[in-house]
């Protein structure tokens, strides 16, 4: 049987990736996130097509885009709190089960004809809330699963899962909504959550006694906030990330009706555009994994907002279907790139008492940012077409691109410090 040390050595010659999965539990807690993962594309493809079968409305397409994310803007910080004094993974454990719960009325209430955009709304709004409450313990339980040393590739590979789920996840959905109808791929999606349950029972952690609180939660909510935006690298950063969320990421809730109105697919056009996406995802997270370090990536973060940028003028600027989705490519490989560098560095630079507040606000960031802008490129497309406020999005992501560039140098000096310190 080979040992731990046998294992990191083997790992070790495959770069920074290898080196992260050398950790046992990682690779258990990776092996069921997978099924996770790419339940929850399953369910955002699945819910984005009902949206539109339902309403055949792109302001529809931004109000469900609203309900799964803008949740974050006030559970995001609790959970945050939250994750900085319980047991992370019995949290996960909790917020797993009631999202399975979820999918399952969801799917009962399709495949009974009873569901209306007003009850499907509701329902996602259930998983918004959930899923903002859990995102920040699940983000910082990354640095309980590997050593210091291996977190910024483990970041890596967490984005490449998501980002290969959504590969996957709506070429499924595609299959699904086509040859058994959208009820049944809510179905699927609970069934992906029960092997995510399983593989949690398997890791082997240390017990983490719960944080004692010496203040309220409120407080320790505002001293979050206090702590990024006095920080001198993280909330410049943290703002970048702002601008592409709300002016470039959007995109994302808009497919369905770019796949029917402008390109004149159906579910399986969808499919593809949402992959493609993942495909350009999956191949900055595979780089950014091999890579393995901090080094260079405050540069890489700010770049990466521009590349987004110029994928999402080129999808709005043609009227070729495969044009489009290779478009797609670029944009998802820039999205994840600023994501995942923007995340790696946020966990070294951060004080790890300050870590699931700040990641909190890194997942607020990151998902209410997307909502803001679907609902308002969602109604101005009622009037305008989809294409015109992308595109515009798109160029103030530029603009705030080359804001960022000229500091670039500063920030990196505090954010990359700490791999040269650690």
């Amino acid at each position: 049987m080979i040992g731990t040390a046998a294992l990191r050595a083997l790992f070790s010659r495959t770069g920074g990736i290898g080196r992260a999965f050398s950790n046992r539990n990682f690779r258990i807690w990776t092996t069921g996130n997978v099924f996770s993962l790419i339940g929850t594309w399953i369910q955002r493809v699945a819910v984005g097509w009902l949206t539109w079968e339902l309403t055949k409305s792109g302001a529809w397409l931004g109000l469900m885009a609203s309900a799964e994310f803008l949740p974050s803007i006030f559970a995001g910080p609790l959970g945050g709190a939250v994750a900085d004094r319980v047991d992370k993974v019995n949290l996960t454990r909790i917020c797993q089960i009631v999202l399975g719960i979820q999918a399952l009325v969801l799917g009962g209430l399709t495949l009974a004809g009873s569901i209306t955009p007003e009850i499907l709304f509701l329902l996602t709004l259930v998983f918004g809330i959930v899923t903002a409450f859990n995102q920040p313990s699940r983000l910082s339980l990354i640095a309980v699963l590997v050593r210091r040393e291996d977190i910024s590739a483990a970041v890596a590979i967490n984005s490449i899962m998501w980002n290969g789920a959504r590969f996957v996840g709506p070429a499924i959905a595609g299959g699904l909504i086509v040859w058994v109808g959208v009820g049944w791929t809510f179905m699927v999606k609970a069934a992906t959550i029960l092997i995510f349950l399983f593989s949690i029972s398997l890791l082997r952690l240390p017990p983490v006694p719960n944080r004692q609180a010496t203040v309220s939660m409120w407080r320790e909510i505002t001293e979050g906030f206090a702590y990024v935006f006095r920080h001198p690298a993280i909330g410049p950063l943290l703002l970048v990330l702002v601008a592409g969320s709300v002016f470039a990421r959007p995109f994302a809730e808009l497919l369905p009706g770019f796949a029917d109105a402008v390109f004149g697919h159906g579910a399986d056009g969808l499919a593809i555009l949402t992959s493609a996406t993942g495909l350009g995802a999956m191949i900055g997270g595979i780089w950014l994994g091999q890579r393995g370090r901090l080094t260079g990536q405050t540069g890489i973060s700010i770049t990466s907002t521009l590349l987004l940028s110029l994928g999402l003028l080129g999808f709005c600027a043609t009227d070729v279907f495969w044009v489009g989705a290779a478009s797609l490519v670029v944009a998802g490989f820039g999205m994840v790139v600023h994501g995942v560098t923007t995340q790696s560095l946020i966990q070294h630079a951060c004080d790890p008492a300050m870590l699931g507040r700040t990641l909190s606000i890194y997942g607020l960031s990151f998902r209410a940012g997307p909502a803001l802008g679907a609902i308002v490129m969602g109604a101005a497309s009622d009037f305008v077409g989809l294409r015109a406020p992308v595109a515009v999005g798109a160029v103030l992501c530029i603009a705030v691109w080359a804001w960022a560039i000229t500091r670039r140098e500063s920030l990196a000096a505090q954010l990359e410090a700490t791999e040269t310190e650690g």
